[in-house]
């Protein structure tokens, strides 16, 4: 017997409400176009990269903060790419397709 029979039985007139799932709207803004994401070695290091974005650079430097905090890596933001410390493809892809980017992987 779960929680939820439990209380059933507890309070047999209650009626729960159902959730409403939110969308999230982003304050950045959305491109048609791909972000590329792809992967390299640099000084033996591995590295993700993220480039393409056409929006306000300010916007593209919001999304590098919000994805070094969320997955606690050191990262950099030059010359209009975003640059994380390891292979982080898979989550940044997740993370940004979630956000309503298209993201496109290139090479591995």
């Amino acid at each position: 017997m779960d929680l939820e029979d439990q209380l059933k039985k507890l309070f047999p007139n209650h009626v729960p409400e159902k959730e409403e799932i939110k969308e999230e709207k982003s304050d950045i803004w959305l491109q048609e176009e791909p972000i590329i994401c792809k992967y390299e070695k640099r000084k033996g290091k591995p590295i993700t990269i993220l480039e393409g974005y056409t929006g306000a650079e300010s916007d593209f430097k919001k999304l590098a903060k919000e994805l070094k905090t969320r997955l606690s890596v050191g990262g950099s933001f030059k010359n209009d790419m975003i640059i994380i410390q390891g292979d982080y493809r898979d989550k940044i892809m997740a993370i940004l397709k979630e956000k309503g980017f298209h993201v496109k992987r290139v090479g591995g």
